[in-house]
C-alpha cells in the first residue's frame, strides 16, 4: 500500500483530539441535570463526578445540583459523613428544595441541630414541598423540639391542609381525623369522615399504581392482576383500606425517613453539631 494511502486511513481512524472535550460545558450541563435528576441511587451520580476533573467541575455545576432527585440523596445512615454533609449543603446552597428537606430532616432528628433542620424543612415547605409541609404539621401536633406549651394546635392543622390540597395522602388523612375528633379545628365529623373516604381512595389508586408498575417490569400479570383484585375488595368485601381495616401496600418511603428509620434502628446517638 502506497505511504500516501497509509496516512490517510491512520488520520481517519485515529482523531486528532479527543471528542468529548469539543463538547461544549452547556451540552455537558444538561446531560447532567438529566442524570442527576433521573438517578436511582447515589452512585449513579457520585461516579460521574470522579470520572475525570472536566466532569467533577460540571458536575458541581449549581444548575446540575439545583435539579437533582430524591434519589440522589439517598444516603444510608451507615455512610453518613463530612462529605455527604457537605454534598447536602452544596445543593440546598443551589436551590434544591429535596436536598432542603432531606437535609433538615436529618439535622432536625439525627444531629441534634433543631433550629437550623426546621429553618430548612420550612424551606422547602414554601416551595409548596408537600411532605415538609406536612413533617412542619406533625412537630407542630408534637411541640418537637420544646415542651408540651409549645404544641400549636392550629398551626399543625393549617399545614396539613396545605400538605393535603398538594395531594399528600397521610396529611389528608391527618386533616380528616382532626375534623372528626375537633383536634385543633372545629369538630365536624361529617367532613372528617368524608376527607378519610378521599385520602383512602387515593390511596387504593396509589397502591394500584405500583403494583401495575411491578407487573411491567416483571411480566408477571396474571398473579398480579389476583393480587390487585384481592386488594381492591378486600377480604371483608370492603372498598376502602387502612381506615377501615384492610391491609394495604406499603408506600415508597421518602430517601429522608429512610435515613432515619436506618439512624435509629441502628441505634446511632449524637453524631456532631451541624
Amino acid at each position: 500500500m502506497p505511504q500516501r494511502k497509509r496516512q490517510r486511513i491512520s488520520l481517519l481512524i485515529t482523531p486528532k483530539s479527543d471528542l468529548f472535550e469539543e463538547l461544549p460545558d452547556d451540552i455537558i450541563v444538561c446531560i447532567l441535570c438529566k442524570l442527576s435528576s433521573s438517578a436511582s441511587c447515589p452512585s449513579d451520580f457520585i461516579s460521574i463526578l470522579t470520572t475525570c476533573k472536566r466532569l467533577n467541575r460540571l458536575g458541581l455545576h449549581p444548575l446540575v445540583l439545583s435539579k437533582a432527585g430524591p434519589k440522589t440523596f439517598a444516603i444510608r445512615a451507615k455512610n453518613w459523613s463530612e462529605s455527604a454533609h457537605r454534598f447536602l449543603k452544596q445543593c440546598v446552597n443551589a436551590g434544591n428544595t429535596e436536598a432542603s428537606y432531606t437535609l433538615g430532616m436529618i439535622r432536625f432528628y439525627c444531629l441534634q441541630s433543631r433550629g437550623t433542620g426546621a429553618s430548612l424543612i420550612a424551606k422547602a415547605a414554601i416551595k409548596s414541598h408537600a411532605l415538609a409541609l406536612y413533617s412542619l404539621a406533625v412537630m407542630q401536633f408534637n411541640g418537637s423540639g420544646g415542651s408540651k406549651n409549645d404544641k400549636d394546635l392550629k398551626a399543625g392543622v393549617s399545614l396539613c391542609a396545605r400538605a393535603a390540597v398538594l395531594g399528600h395522602i397521610d396529611a389528608l388523612r391527618e386533616l380528616g381525623h382532626c375534623l372528626q375528633d375537633g383536634y385543633g379545628v372545629a369538630r365536624n365529623i361529617a367532613e372528617g369522615r368524608r376527607l378519610l373516604i378521599q385520602a383512602n381512595a387515593r390511596e387504593i389508586a396509589s397502591s394500584l399504581r405500583s403494583m401495575l408498575m411491578w407487573q411491567f417490569q416483571h411480566q408477571q400479570q396474571r398473579q398480579h392482576v389476583q393480587y390487585a383484585s384481592c386488594v381492591m375488595m378486600g377480604s371483608m368485601g370492603c372498598l376502602l383500606l387502612s381506615d377501615f381495616g384492610c391491609s394495604v401496600p406499603a408506600r415508597e418511603l421518602h430517601p429522608a425517613n429512610w435515613f432515619l428509620r436506618e439512624w435509629f434502628e441502628s441505634g446511632q446517638g449524637f453524631w456532631g453539631q451541624a
